[in-house]
């Protein structure tokens, strides 16, 4: 029957593809996307006293809402637990620690989304010289705490990437707060 009509069988097909395209993109609006944060912070410390602080994973008193940190796993492939002041836990485990560079990177093995609205979160803290002051970068890349389409508000993409760079940046202020009041 579409034959016998000229044209029909095009407009069918442009109908098709049409609703197919329209579907496609109204579900890819909901689908969670990666994420990616960079925040810094200049501490008058040396790059060696930060390291100090920073390149100690098990000592995360300066993160911010961590209460205490305990060291897990195997020396090849620690883990550290965080206790939060709610009695929370975030598990971590450490990537790449390379003191010579002063970097590390980690993996958010578990988290509750309610303290920390992401999921598959890895980031890579650094310390470098800006003259006699060190800069810490923080980069972390996650998806939102919310995996499936339509995430309630508190847990879609601009929430959860708003409250975690407000928990990094709050972390190195904590920093640099701690290393300056102590002195260079």
């Amino acid at each position: 029957m579409l034959k016998e009509i000229p044209g029909l069988k095009r407009i069918a097909w442009l109908a098709a593809a049409t609703l197919v395209v329209t579907t496609v993109g109204t579900q890819a609006q909901h689908a969670p996307t990666r994420r990616k944060i960079v925040e810094s912070v200049t501490i008058d410390a040396s790059p060696d006293k930060v390291w100090a602080v920073v390149g100690n994973p098990a000592d995360a008193g300066w993160i911010e809402n961590v209460a205490r940190s305990e060291r897990q796993g195997s020396a090849d492939k620690p883990v550290f637990r965080l206790t939060l002041k709610n009695g929370h836990v975030i598990v971590e485990e450490s990537r790449k620690l390379d003191p010579e560079r002063k970097s590390f990177g980690y993996y958010i093995l578990e988290n509750e989304v309610t303290d920390l609205p992401a999921k598959d979160y890895s980031a890579t803290i650094s310390v470098q010289p800006e003259g006699p002051q060190a800069r810490v970068e923080w980069r972390a890349a996650f998806y939102r705490g919310h995996p499936n389409n339509d995430p309630p508000p508190e847990l879609n993409d601009e929430n959860s990437e708003k409250r975690v760079r407000a928990w990094i940046h709050a972390s190195l202020e904590n920093l640099k707060a701690r290393l300056e009041k102590s002195g260079s």
